[in-house]
């Protein structure tokens, strides 16, 4: 278990919860598998923060990263994500980089500019596309009703429909996105 948790990356004095410490053995258990053909990746992979999240029928765990660390993640994410949903009991995992957000004001506290990656609106669109990966975006359409509420509409690539189960993931994205953002999201795929 000590090596498991070295997978795990927190402030200084916060303790892991259960559930992170099981993420960090799952992950620390593919990298030491003889048979494993990803582990010489996943031992750049580490979790900063694991958390249940109900939807609808089923139960999401959502694994947030750290960003420097999500570079690595993002080269095996099919193959990783598939490897936890068989060892969590087939949850619905999702991988999500942790990223700072600065508000306007980033001349009062002393620097120049705010980078644009470091907006709101573009943290919410890297959240977008981490939630949904392995599969791509091929278009986005928000649409405001007439009581002015907005709902984004996400169409998917239709040529992931087939890869691991991604019908039934399309109401996860939706409560996760919805979780992480406070943004209502449809998603669905597009007409090939």
């Amino acid at each position: 278990m000590l090596n498991a948790r070295k997978k795990i990356l927190k402030e200084k004095g916060a303790q892991p919860t259960d559930l992170e410490l099981e993420v960090a053995k799952a992950l620390f258990d593919i990298e030491v598998a003889p048979s494993s053909d990803i582990k010489a990746d996943v031992r750049d992979v580490l979790i900063c923060k694991a958390e249940d999240m109900e939807v609808k029928n089923r139960i999401a765990l959502v694994v947030h990263v750290p960003f420097k660390a999500f570079k690595s993640v993002k080269k095996i994410q099919g193959r990783l994500i598939r490897e936890l949903e068989k060892k969590f009991n087939k949850k619905h995992v999702i991988f999500v980089a942790k990223r700072t957000m600065m508000d306007k004001n980033t001349v009062k506290n002393g620097l120049k500019f705010r980078p644009r990656n470091r907006t709101l609106t573009s943290v919410h669109e890297s959240i977008l596309e981490d939630v949904v990966a392995p599969a791509t975006i091929v278009g986005k359409r928000t649409r405001i009703s007439v009581d002015g509420s907005k709902l984004l509409k996400v169409f998917l690539d239709p040529k992931d429909k087939d890869k691991e189960n991604m019908e039934s993931k399309l109401a996860t994205f939706s409560a996760v996105y919805k979780k992480l953002t406070t943004k209502d999201a449809h998603f669905t795929f597009g007409e090939a």
